[in-house]
C-alpha cells in the first residue's frame, strides 16, 4: 500500500470539498470572511498589524482553478492571515541561552524539532530589529526557498517565544485561529498552489516570495466544514499512521525471519538429509585433497553427519584475475550498483576491459561478490554476478570475489549473507573511520559449513521458495 499516495488523495478530496459533506445549516464562508475583515481592520488601526501594500501585478479578478461547493469562498491568504517573512540576524545577535530561533532544519516531519542544533538570539534583538517575525503558540511555519518546498509546521506551546529566519513566512489566522491555522496546515500541505506559484532560481533553487505568499489562493469553507475537515483528515492519518507502523513491524520481523532461515540453512537444519547423498567431505577432497575436514566446532555444533566444515580458502578461489584482449566488452560494478539486504540484484556498465582491468576487481559470471568495507559488508551489499557482457567483469576494490566449481554460487550467496559470516567479520575492521574493511587474511580463515551438493540444491531451492513468498508480502504492503 502507498500510504503516501492515500494521504495526498485524503488531502485532494478535502481541498476539493468532498471528504465530508456540507450542511445546509452551516454559516457560510462569506459571512466568516466578513468578520475577518471587520477584525482585520481593528488591528490595523491599532497599529498591531500593516497595512499590506497592494502589488500592482496582481489582479483584482485572479483566476480560481476549480468550482468550489455551496457556501465555500475563494479568497486570498492575506484575507484571512497575517502573514509575514523571517528576519536573519547579525551574527552578534546569537547566544548561548534566549529567545530560540527557528531554522529550515528544525522542521522536521510536520513539526518543529527545536532539539535538533538549537539555536537563540538576544531578547532585544528578539523585540526589537526582528519584531516582525516573532512568533506565538499556534502560529503556522513555511519555509519558502527549495528543495524542499512548503515545508510545514504549526509552533508548539514549548516554544511560547521564538523567532525565525528568511527562507520562511509566517501565518496567523486573525480569527478562530485553532481552527483556521489547522485547515490552512493541511490545505497547503496538498502542495497544489504551493507548486503553481513556485518560481526557479539559480543552481535549481526555487522559492516563493512573500507577496506570492500573500496573494495565495484559498479555498475557504464555512467554519463548521473546516472542523469536520480536520476532523476527518486526523481520522484517516491516524489509520494510516497505524498501518505504516505495522508495515514496518511487518518489515523488521520479515527481515527477521530472513536472518533465521539463513541461519538454519547454513546449520543443516532448513531441510532433511538424504542417506543416500554423496557426503561432504568425498566433494571436499575433490575441491582441495589437502584441505583440514571438521565436523563440528564452537559456531556450529552438531552439523549433520554428513557435512563437513572448511575454511573459506579451502573452498574458493578469492579475488580470481582475469586474462582477456583490452578491446573485449566487459561489465563495470561499482559499489552503488549492488542491492543490499538479501536480494540477489545488481547493475553493470559496459565498458572497454582495457578501461577497467586496472585498479579494480575482477570477476566473471557465476562468482560470489561481497563487500568488504562497513557498513556495506553488514548491510549485505553482495551478489552472484551473471549476465556480463562476454562473461567478465570488474569493479570497485571494495570487493572481495569467490570463485568455486564445487559449490553451489547460491548456497555461497547465503552463506554470506547470513548473521554467522558477517559477525565473524564485523569485530575484525581496520582503517581509519569511515574507511574500516575486513582483511583477506581474516575471510579465508573463516569456517564454511559445507553439505553434500545435493543437500545444497535442496537448500537454495527451499530458501528460494520460502523468500519469494516473504517478497511478495513485502511488495504489497
Amino acid at each position: 500500500m502507498d500510504t503516501k499516495k492515500l494521504r495526498q488523495k485524503i488531502l485532494d478530496l478535502a481541498i476539493h470539498g468532498k471528504l465530508v459533506p456540507q450542511d445546509p445549516n452551516d454559516e457560510p464562508a462569506s459571512v466568516l470572511l466578513e468578520h475577518i475583515k471587520v477584525e482585520k481592520e481593528r488591528l490595523i488601526k491599532e497599529g498591531k498589524i500593516k497595512k499590506s501594500k497592494k502589488s500592482a501585478k496582481t489582479s483584482d479578478t485572479p483566476h480560481y482553478p476549480y468550482l468550489l461547493p455551496k457556501g465555500w469562498e475563494w479568497c486570498k491568504l492575506e484575507d484571512i492571515a497575517y502573514v509575514a517573512s523571517g528576519s536573519t540576524p547579525s551574527k552578534e545577535s546569537f547566544v548561548s541561552d534566549g529567545i530560540p530561533y527557528i531554522k529550515m532544519y528544525n522542521l522536521r516531519n510536520q513539526k518543529i524539532d527545536f532539539d535538533f542544533k538549537p539555536q537563540y538570539i538576544k531578547p532585544e534583538v528578539h523585540n526589537g530589529k526582528l519584531q516582525r517575525s516573532r512568533t506565538e503558540v499556534g502560529d503556522l511555519i513555511m519555509n519558502i526557498v527549495g528543495p524542499p518546498l512548503g515545508k510545514l509546521a504549526i509552533i508548539p506551546s514549548s516554544l511560547p517565544q521564538a523567532n525565525f529566519n528568511q527562507a520562511a513566512v509566517l501565518i496567523r489566522p486573525l480569527l478562530h485561529k485553532a481552527i483556521l491555522t489547522k485547515y490552512l496546515f493541511y490545505y497547503l500541505s496538498e502542495m497544489s498552489e504551493i507548486k503553481s506559484i513556485a518560481t526557479k532560481g539559480s543552481a535549481g533553487q526555487v522559492n516563493i516570495s512573500l507577496t506570492q505568499s500573500q496573494n495565495m489562493r484559498i479555498p475557504l469553507p464555512p467554519l463548521s466544514e473546516q472542523n469536520r475537515i480536520i476532523v476527518e483528515i486526523e481520522y484517516y492519518f491516524d489509520l494510516i499512521s497505524t498501518i505504516e507502523q505495522s508495515q514496518s513491524d511487518l518489515q523488521v520481523t520479515i527481515k527477521q525471519t530472513k536472518r533465521k532461515i539463513l541461519d538454519l540453512a547454513i546449520h543443516g537444519k532448513l531441510v532433511s538429509q538424504d542417506p543416500n547423498d554423496e557426503p561432504a567431505s568425498e566433494l571436499l577432497k575433490c575441491i582441495n585433497p589437502k584441505a583440514e575436514i571438521t565436523c563440528d566446532n564452537g559456531h556450529y555444533e552438531n552439523l549433520p553427519d554428513s557435512w563437513c566444515l572448511t575454511d573459506i580458502k579451502s573452498i574458493f578461489t578469492i579475488n580470481p584475475k582475469n586474462k582477456v584482449a583490452d578491446d573485449v566488452i566487459a561489465g563495470f560494478v561499482p559499489m552503488i550498483n549492488i542491492a543490499d539486504d538479501y536480494s540477489n540484484e545488481f547493475r553493470f556498465e559496459s565498458k572497454l576491459w582495457g578501461d577497467i582491468k586496472k585498479g579494480f576487481t575482477h570477476f566473471a559470471d557465476g562468482d560470489i561478490v561481497v563487500a568488504k568495507i562497513s557498513p556495506c559488508l553488514e548491510n549485505r551489499k553482495s551478489v552472484i554476478v551473471t549476465s556480463l557482457p562476454n562473461g567478465i567483469g570488474a569493479g570497485t576494490t571494495e570487493l572481495f570475489v569467490f570463485r568455486s566449481q564445487y559449490i553451489l554460487p547460491e548456497y555461497g550467496l547465503y552463506f554470506f549473507k547470513s548473521d554467522s559470516f558477517i559477525n565473524n567479520c564485523a569485530g575484525t575492521f581496520n582503517g581509519v573511520v569511515g574507511q574500516q574493511r575486513v582483511s583477506k587474511s581474516i575471510i579465508e580463515n573463516i569456517k564454511f559449513p559445507l553439505p553434500p551438493i545435493s543437500e545444497q540444491r535442496r537448500i537454495v531451492d527451499a530458501v528460494h521458495k520460502v523468500f519469494a513468498k516473504l517478497d511478495a508480502i513485502m511488495e504489497n504492503l
